[in-house]
């Protein structure tokens, strides 16, 4: 048997780093097997997917020095790789599993589902919507057909409680109770497949193996344990990776720490780094020995070595990780040409000069006038933002209003980013100008450099959003539950008084 295992990360944001942790371990554990390793993108959700997203998925992992088998990009025997140009075959199996009474249409309105779970809430014990409770009669079903109701396919699920047992690598045999399962739904009113059932479906078709991923899905195990059953298909087996975490033990989170592949490629850390740091996520060589190459760590992989804590993921730890790499194993040679692509190339100064030559009388201008851009986070206080012309609680809404909205922002350029930030100004009654004024701080440290909208197309979103996050954490420190919760409302008020 070729060991063949697979990352299917979703297309709708920045490349996390918990993908790349999740597709380094799924890589090692392939090679060390002499197996295939696959990428395969997750795009059902089609209003947050973009192409721009895919194609930045594909770049950071490329970068950090893993490559795949078979993908959307590179072809393969079980292509389509993308889930959005597999609904034909996601159609037919459900139909497949309503053909076996495995699978229903559930015309249940939002309305109805919401009172179910109300009335399950008052009684107590598992929320999980089970069949019986979802099914209509013959003669209602037939009615809300006839009116063109729209309908989602669920799968039967047994009705009461007892243990699912499901086998795992690192665990061991997992115990879950049929209770917490739900009447999953496999395809949606619009005809695309949930995760659950794209997930096996694909898996299958695509001969995977062995499934790394992450421990949050350990609770959807029994449904897709189901659906193999169903579908009278071996089970690939599986092993779920502890889950990154902040220095505090919570989930890491952009919150608490930049999650984003492309922050720390911009931020200067070199691919080998923070992939060795990613291998030390809850993993160690035999030797102990801390800084070691991709190559190394496929020689010595060995699964069961993988700790159960949650790894801490800490800056400090990869800058001091990041700083060996520079030091022991980078010529001035190869040191001076990593600094030439990363920040001094052509294609980079000549997206820097037109902005700069206009200030400049002289070429020692340059550096202290574009310094910023090649910076990482800037030395912000409270003081920095001393001339602002907004009291503290305005000015902790401006930016973190103008983070929330540049983190929806789908298109990356100057028009865009000042479209949202001026309607955003205008939303808060607050004039464009001064409503700007923080955000040259936060994004340049002085608000006497050029254009902020152009400063933040050629940082790009990744290095943007970290710098406003740096600056509301330098001011404010982190925002605590009860804050983000008032500003949450705050922020969904204006959105409403647009409307």
């Amino acid at each position: 048997m070729t060991v063949r295992t697979r990352i299917a990360p979703s297309p709708t944001g920045d490349p996390h780093v918990g993908t790349a942790y999740i597709a380094l371990f799924n890589y090692c554990f392939a090679k060390s097997q002499g197996g295939e390793f696959l990428l395969r993108i997750e795009d059902t959700d089609q209003v947050r997917s973009t192409p721009e997203s895919e194609q930045a998925i594909l770049d950071s992992l490329r970068w950090l020095g893993l490559d795949w088998d078979e993908g959307p990009d590179v072809g393969g025997p079980h292509g389509p790789y993308r889930q959005s140009e597999r609904s034909d075959i996601y159609q037919r199996y459900c139909d497949e599993l309503i053909e076996k009474g495995h699978a229903f249409r559930c015309y249940r309105t939002p309305e109805e589902l919401d009172e179910l779970r109300e009335a399950r809430r008052a009684q107590g014990g598992f929320a999980a919507l089970k069949p019986s409770e979802l099914c209509l009669p013959d003669d209602e079903v037939a009615t809300r057909e006839a009116a063109g109701m729209p309908f989602v396919i669920r799968m039967y699920v047994p009705e009461g409680e007892g243990p699912c047992p499901v086998e795992d690598m690192l665990r061991g045999t997992i115990e879950l109770d049929w209770g917490q399962v739900d009447a999953q739904v496999l395809l949606k009113s619009d005809g695309l497949p949930t995760y659950h059932l794209a997930n096996v479906v694909d898996d299958h078709l695509m001969g995977i193996t062995h499934v790394l991923r992450g421990e949050e899905w350990i609770n959807s195990a029994p449904k897709h344990k189901l659906l193999y059953e169903y579908f009278g298909w071996d089970m690939p087996v599986l092993c779920h990776l502890p889950l990154l975490r902040n220095p505090d033990k919570s989930k890491l989170s952009k919150r608490k720490n930049p999650t984003s592949i492309l922050y720390y490629k911009d931020m200067g850390y070199l691919p080998e780094g923070l992939l060795n740091y990613l291998g030390r996520m809850g993993w160690s060589m035999p030797d102990e020995r801390e800084k070691f190459t991709l190559a190394e760590m496929i020689e010595h992989f060995d699964i069961t070595r993988v700790s159960l804590g949650g790894p801490i993921f800490d800056v400090e730890k990869l800058d001091w990780l990041n700083g060996m790499w520079i030091r022991e194993s980078l010529s001035h040679e190869e040191l001076a040409k990593r600094l030439h692509d990363w920040a001094f190339n052509q294609e980079k100064l000549m997206a820097l000069l037109p902005h700069a030559q206009t200030r400049m009388n002289k070429l020692t201008d340059f550096a202290p006038l574009m310094a910023f851009m090649a910076a990482g986070q800037l030395p912000l206080t409270a003081a920095s933002f001393a001339e602002v012309k907004m009291d503290e609680d305005q000015l902790k809404a401006a930016l973190q209003f103008a983070l929330w909205r540049l983190e929806a922002l789908r298109t990356w350029d100057r028009d865009s980013i000042f479209n949202e930030l001026k309607t955003l100004a205008g939303q808060m009654d607050i004039k464009v100008k001064d409503f700007l004024a923080p955000m040259f701080i936060a994004i340049a440290g002085t608000t006497a450099s050029f254009s902020v909208m152009d400063s933040m197309a050629l940082l790009g979103p990744d290095m943007s959003r970290a710098r406003i996050r740096h600056a509301l954490n330098s001011v404010f420190g982190e925002i605590g539950k009860k804050q983000a919760k008032k500003l949450e409302k705050a922020y969904e008020a204006l959105g409403k008084s647009a409307e």
